[in-house]
């Protein structure tokens, strides 16, 4: 008879061989085969990058210690800059790309957002030969309006299409990194997280500071910095399944109480306390096994993006003090380079072509007209740099507040729909001008007040009118009404009107003897020829009446006629790629005029008067040289008329002399200028110190005594680009020993 326990030893002794054996193969096994072989869970690590403007460049640097320590980020949540950072970051964009871009980036770069002069209309840059200044006030009704922002961010967003390796409407847990971004709503007030979108556009929302750039309107909501809600945004990360979160805080500190001095500096630590309340909120979601890194960034401001290269060292300093957490989670090298590969791979370029080209919301504007303005074309795939330069040129019309794009796939088709906001302060606008002079002697003193009034798409072809008043030094009352002629506004009709005072001051020597006012009534009509951002042609006739009058001097000096009669052909042919017109660093223009004065018009007398005048520059680092020239004379036999005479002098226009101390039938003028930048601008051009040098001729002068045969004179100079023009300060001197200090602000002299 079997008993129990006889079954039962040889199942021990079974069982017990069967763990020795284990147990002998678990002591012959390494203990990195074991892990292999039942690895642990790794935690998911999610990267919090705060804003803070331009203090956010520190987030690069902790980049560089977070791969020299190979820890993997698994997603990204960022708000303002850190979501510029993060974005790029996120679609795969290398430390080393990231550097090169944000090395080139500065204030100028990012917020100066007139496109470049050389592709703005015609029209837009005769306005650069006034005195008239920014901003424009758009009038509605009987209610003046202002702009949203100091800047719209249509350049910003270029910036920002650089920073992202992809491009079109994506799904942001598609990305090489799972990715989040802050903004908020403005009316609401509440936080938005985008987990899909344009990355450019999204960016731009959560970077929008109030105030400064404006609101980006998106899915029917008007947004600005996320800042305002959520600067940290932990709890974003921890939505994202964040087991781990590295939080980096740039931070916006409180302004010292000697720096609140004014309405700017009181409203921006109004935001900062706003801002600093929800990262504490933030801060206190962190858990104990969750980094915070905190760069010391000194005194950096939020605005510093001259800085960028500088700050971001201070970044890599914080996160090298928390290196011993950093390693606990990090990944051994093969397993950390292959994850690397695959978040960096470059998206192969989308080559495929647009079908149509859609503008969406124009209600005042004539999509023809817009669409002509176009080098992106259907059928084609997209060029981005190309397409930038678009949203610049359509931007720089002066008809929008904003102008963006987003790529619609619909079935079969792809679409690039253009989302131009034509601005809600306008069509019609109102601008300022005010312009100074002086040679710091009693009776060459003057000044100029101006005011501008604009309509603007007063029907479907683009027709506008404008008015100018001016009163001072020049007196004008001018309005012409602009009617192109077809959708693409490549020619035009121009009727237009003026009365216009202006002085003539007779020198006998160094000394005035007489000055008159030429008066001026003249009604115009010309029709003429766009040759797009390059130049016009007008051709027209001018009919009207002028009247010399002597204000101080002899009697003998008065002039004979009360009234000259005026009927004339003028033709004038401008073309200006200048890149500037205070201070152009490069670029050219050339202008030509000719008025053919006829009898058979109506005129008191029969004479052509030719003027040509043509302006190059050429730069290289900080220097600049500047070509001048300019003449003008009879065209045929018969004289001018001592009213229709050329008036020159004073500040680079044969400086040392007076202001139109020089006055002769024909005029023939050279000048070479030099200039530097002594200080870099940042929404500004900065301050330029220079010389010029200048040979002039002025024909048969009036009186004797007057300067003749060739002329020259120099001078030296420091100027600056102000936000009510250029700004000179200046000496000229002349080899006859003619010599003036001069001071400007302002065109129009």
């Amino acid at each position: 008879m079997r008993t129990p326990l006889c079954g039962v030893v040889p199942r021990a002794v079974l069982l017990l061989a069967t763990l020795i054996a284990t147990g002998a193969q678990a002591a012959d096994t390494p203990p990195d085969a074991a892990k292999t072989a039942a690895p642990a869970k790794r935690p998911k690590i999610c990267l919090v990058l705060s804003g803070g403007g331009a203090r956010g460049a520190a987030h690069i640097g902790v980049l560089k210690v977070l791969e020299k320590y190979r820890v993997p980020i698994h997603c990204i949540a960022g708000t303002s800059m850190g979501a510029l950072v993060g974005a790029a970051y996120a679609t795969g964009m290398t430390l080393d790309e990231m550097d090169e871009i944000t090395g080139s980036i500065t204030t100028e770069l990012l917020f100066k957002e007139r496109p470049p002069r050389a592709e703005l209309s015609m029209q837009r840059k005769a306005e650069d030969y006034t005195l008239l200044f920014s901003p424009e006030v758009g009038l509605v009704g009987s209610s003046l309006k202002l702009p949203k922002g100091v800047v719209t961010g249509v350049q910003l967003e270029t910036v920002l299409r650089k920073l992202s390796r992809v491009k079109g409407y994506q799904q942001f847990d598609k990305l090489a990194i799972p990715f989040r971004a802050v903004a908020t709503d403005l009316v609401t007030g509440k936080a938005v997280v985008f987990k899909e979108g344009e990355l450019a556009n999204v960016m731009r929302a959560s970077m929008s500071v109030p105030g400064a750039i404006a609101p980006a309107e998106m899915n029917g909501m008007i947004l600005v910095d996320g800042m305002l809600t959520e600067n940290l945004p932990v709890a974003t990360a921890r939505s994202m399944g964040a087991d781990v979160i590295i939080a980096v805080n740039v931070g916006t500190p409180l302004l010292r109480r000697d720096q609140l001095d004014g309405i700017l500096g009181v409203a921006g630590q109004m935001v900062s306390i706003l801002t600093e309340q929800n990262v504490q909120t933030s801060l206190a979601l962190l858990k104990p096994d969750d980094i915070l890194i905190s760069p010391e960034l000194g005194e950096f401001t939020t605005a510093d993006f001259d800085s960028l290269a500088r700050i971001a060292p201070l970044g890599e300093a914080a996160a090298g003090q928390v290196a011993a957490q950093l390693e606990r989670l990090s990944l051994p090298s093969e397993q950390y380079a292959a994850l690397r590969q695959r978040q960096t791979v470059a998206q192969a370029p989308d080559l495929t072509p647009i079908d149509e080209i859609r503008f969406d919301n124009l209600t005042r504007v004539n999509p023809q007209a817009v669409q002509a303005m176009l080098e992106t074309a259907a059928n084609e795939p997209i060029n981005q740099d190309k397409l930038d330069r678009d949203m610049r040129r359509i931007y720089g019309t002066g008809d929008f507040e904003h102008v963006n794009y987003r790529l619609i796939d619909e079935p079969g088709r792809r679409v690039l729909a253009v989302e131009a906001i034509e601005k809600s302060w306008g069509p019609d606008y109102l601008r300022f001008g005010l312009g100074l002079s002086s040679d710091f002697t009693s009776n060459s003193s003057f000044f100029n007040l101006a005011a501008s009034y604009r309509k603007t798409w007063i029907n479907s072809l683009g027709a506008s009118w404008r008015t100018l008043v001016q009163f001072g030094f020049n007196n004008i009352v001018a309005s012409e009404f602009y009617q192109p002629l077809n959708a693409e506004g490549t020619y035009f009709v121009a009727p237009n009107l003026s009365y216009t005072t202006r002085p003539v001051y007779l020198y006998q020597g160094q000394n005035n003897i007489a000055s008159y006012t030429f008066s001026s009534a003249l009604l115009g009509l010309a029709v003429g020829r766009q040759f797009k951002e390059f130049g016009e042609l007008r051709v027209g006739l001018v009919g009207g009446t002028v009247k010399p009058a002597l204000d101080t001097g002899s009697v003998f000096l008065a002039p004979d006629d009360e009234r000259i009669a005026q009927g004339a052909v003028n033709v004038s042919l401008l073309l200006d790629r200048l890149d500037n017109v205070h201070f152009p660093r490069s670029g050219w223009r050339f202008g030509a005029n000719v008025y053919s004065s006829n009898t058979s018009l109506g005129a008191a007398e029969n004479y052509t008067r030719g003027t040509i005048e043509a302006t190059g520059a050429y730069s290289f680092g900080p220097h600049t040289f500047n070509l001048a020239l300019k003449a003008g004379s009879k065209l045929g036999s018969d004289p001018l008329p001592l009213y229709n005479w050329f008036q020159w002098g004073g500040f680079l226009q044969q400086s040392g002399y007076k202001t139109g101390q020089l006055y002769g039938n024909s005029l023939a003028y050279g000048r070479l200028m030099y200039y530097h930048r002594i200080m870099k601008g940042t929404l500004l051009d900065g301050a330029y110190g220079g010389a010029s040098l200048e040979l002039g001729r002025v024909g048969v002068p009036l009186l004797p005594d007057a300067p003749t045969g060739l002329l020259t004179s120099g001078s030296l100079f420091v100027g600056a680009d102000t936000p009510i023009g250029p700004a000179y300060l200046a000496y000229g001197r002349a080899a006859d020993g003619n010599q003036s200090f001069y001071f400007f602000l302002g065109r129009a002299f």
